[in-house]
Order: structure tokens, then C-alpha cells, then sequence
């Protein structure tokens, strides 16, 4: 089995904190037979770090922290990547920083720093879907979100979470995305969903789905098919959604794809502190 070795560091000091490691990518991770989250609890992810080893990242000691990773992967190509916290929010993933079998480096801009559900950006005229936090690499068209919404119950018809499903809340969270003036039902034509699956984290169910988005072509990219390609994750606390999204163009998916998969992968949820808050906390205040 081979090992990964992460250095602590400490977060005590900063809200948002980034920390270069290496893994391994699995082009099938993000494809398991679809399950639901109302079931027996699945078996794990072949990638996964628990709540307390993303916990232990932040806490100073001399000590390395090191994460199995399974023998299977070993001879897979390896990406460095780098771990973000929120505290904000209350939410941890981490984001690809260069391929090296490709000699590839990504060329990320943080271009809306994290903040609170009440002062962020609505994806949709509604303002139910909030960006609280993006990372964009320009020259490559890739885009990293986290965003924070209400389920929509015209689409999720329980208030069970336990019962809902990926694709239900695909479909709820699609539904409130698009940003033009237009309804639920047309905002979700606008995508193609092509996979959803459901795990069970820590006793939490995360719903994965993959999707397509139709958009015109560009004076860069002159085709009558313009997709972007998404994947995605999304969990519920207090309530609202939130909502981990990778994209790429879909003719950059082969080569991009699997490193936006690995992110969506290692979106988690963490224990809240005295710096976060909550989305139903002045829900309506921009400032």
C-alpha cells in the first residue's frame, strides 16, 4: 500500500488556510453503481479523509499525519494539490495545483474570497443560491464554487433527508442556477445530468452528480456544441445546501476531469466555531 505524507501546520490563525500535499487520481472514482442514501450505509470512496485527519491538518505538532492511500492507485498518475478551510462557512475541499507526468500547472485566481450566506453573490434572480466563495483559472476555463442554498420542494417532495436523492437534488439545486430570468423547469433544460450516486460520510449523505451545461459558442471556441462539463457535490446543514462545483469545457474534460473529480471528492463538511455562521443568520443583509 503506498502512503502519503502530510506536513501540520498550524490554523489557528487564519480562517482560510492552504497547504500543498499529493495524491493520486482514479479516472472511475467519481462513477460507482448508484445508490441511495435511505440504504445500508455504503462502503467508503477510494479517496476519503475523515473529519477528524482534515481537523488534525490544522493542529501544530512535530509529528507528520500520514493517509493510506490504496495499493490500487499507486501506479495512477499523482497530482499536488492543496487544502482549503472555510471557517466561514464551515467547509473544507482541495483543488489541483499541477499535473507533473504533464509538466502541467494550474493557474488559479481566488476571485470572490469566502464569506457569510447574506453578503454573497446570487446565482439567480431569487437570490436563493448564493456564491460564497470561487476560484477560477482563466487561461484553462476552469471554475471552482462552493455555493449555499435552500432545497427547492417543488422538486424534493420529502422534508426527510434521508429519503432524498441525487438525482432530486441535482435537479433542486440546477433548478436555482441559472441566472437568467427564466423558470425552474427551463433552467434545468439548460443541463444534461449524466450521473448521480450517493455516499455516506461521518453519518452525513453526500450526493455526487455529473452534468452538462449548453452554452453558445465563443469567438475562442467556434462549435455549435459548447458544453461545459460539471461535477459536483452537495450536502445539507442547517436547513440550505451547499454545493462544491468543478467545471471545465467539454473538450477539455479528458485531460482536466479526473483532477475536478478528485476536488468534488474531497469536499467535506466540518464542525462549526465561533467563526461561523450559519445561512438563516440575516439571510437578506448584502453587506
Amino acid at each position: 500500500m503506498a502512503m502519503l505524507l502530510l506536513s501540520q501546520h498550524s490554523l489557528s490563525f487564519l480562517p482560510i488556510y492552504t497547504t500543498s500535499i499529493t495524491t493520486t487520481l482514479s479516472k472511475s472514482n467519481f462513477r460507482p453503481q448508484i445508490i441511495s442514501c435511505s440504504s445500508s450505509k455504503p462502503s467508503p470512496p477510494s479517496y476519503r479523509t475523515s473529519r477528524r485527519d482534515l481537523i488534525l491538518l490544522g493542529l501544530s505538532s512535530s509529528l507528520p499525519i500520514i493517509l493510506p492511500i490504496p495499493a490500487s492507485h499507486a501506479e495512477e498518475e499523482e497530482v499536488k494539490m492543496a487544502s482549503v478551510v472555510d471557517e466561514i462557512n464551515a467547509y473544507t475541499y482541495m483543488y489541483p495545483l499541477e499535473l507533473p507526468s504533464q509538466n502541467f500547472v494550474f493557474k488559479w485566481v481566488e476571485s470572490r474570497k469566502p464569506e457569510r450566506y447574506s453578503s454573497a453573490a446570487p446565482l439567480s434572480p431569487d437570490a436563493r443560491l448564493r456564491i460564497v466563495s470561487e476560484r477560477i483559472d482563466i487561461v484553462d476555463n476552469l471554475i471552482i464554487s462552493v455555493a449555499i442554498g435552500p432545497p427547492n420542494f417543488q422538486i424534493i417532495k420529502s422534508k426527510d433527508k434521508s429519503s432524498w436523492t441525487a438525482k432530486e437534488i441535482a435537479d433542486s439545486v440546477l433548478s436555482d442556477k441559472s441566472a437568467l430570468r427564466v423558470t425552474s423547469s427551463q433552467r434545468m433544460a439548460e443541463s444534461s445530468v449524466l450521473d448521480v450516486h450517493c455516499s455516506e460520510i461521518d453519518g452525513e449523505p453526500y450526493w455526487y452528480y455529473e452534468y452538462l451545461v449548453r452554452r453558445s459558442p465563443t469567438k475562442t471556441v467556434q462549435a455549435s456544441n459548447l458544453y461545459r462539463h460539471n461535477v459536483a457535490s452537495t450536502v445539507e446543514r442547517d436547513g440550505f445546501l451547499y454545493t462544491l462545483n468543478a467545471s471545465t469545457l467539454s473538450k477539455e474534460w479528458d485531460k482536466m476531469g479526473p483532477a475536478l473529480e478528485k476536488t468534488v471528492a474531497s469536499f467535506r463538511l466540518l464542525p462549526s466555531t465561533d467563526n461561523y455562521v450559519p445561512p438563516y443568520k440575516d439571510p437578506w443583509r448584502f453587506w
